[in-house]
This record gives structure tokens, C-alpha cells and sequence, in this order.
């Protein structure tokens, strides 16, 4: 079974990649660095809210389409 963490990851990986951003321009844009993305997207670290607003506001999307797990 899938985790929620894994979910997030793929959706931020998705919208990322429909930016056409690197996982470097995110952690440049979220003032972070490339190994935290990669942790992100893979589902193996967690993401504080105000850096999950922050990424919804680079991303150009609403909240609830990084948090969408279903």
C-alpha cells in the first residue's frame, strides 16, 4: 500500500515536472536543498506546512492538489 507521503511526493514531482522545473529550481525557489526534494518526492521525508504552502504557491497550484490522495 501506498503512503500519503508517497502520494504528496508524486504530486509534487507531477506539478514540478508541469512547470518544467528541475528538482534544483524547487530547492532553489524553496530555499531548501536538491537531497530534501528528492526525499520529498520519493516519500521518504516529511514537509512542514509553511514549506507545503510555499510549494503550492511556486508550483502555481491550490494546496489541495498536492494533498489530493485519492
Amino acid at each position: 500500500m501506498i503512503s500519503r507521503l508517497e502520494i504528496l511526493g508524486k504530486n509534487i514531482k507531477k506539478y514540478r515536472k508541469a512547470k518544467k522545473l528541475t528538482q534544483r529550481d524547487l530547492a532553489v525557489a524553496l530555499d531548501c536543498t536538491y537531497e530534501y526534494i528528492c526525499h520529498i518526492e520519493r516519500g521518504q521525508m516529511s514537509i512542514s506546512l509553511k514549506k507545503l504552502f510555499q510549494l503550492a504557491d511556486i508550483l502555481e497550484v491550490k494546496m489541495s492538489n498536492l494533498i489530493d490522495f485519492d
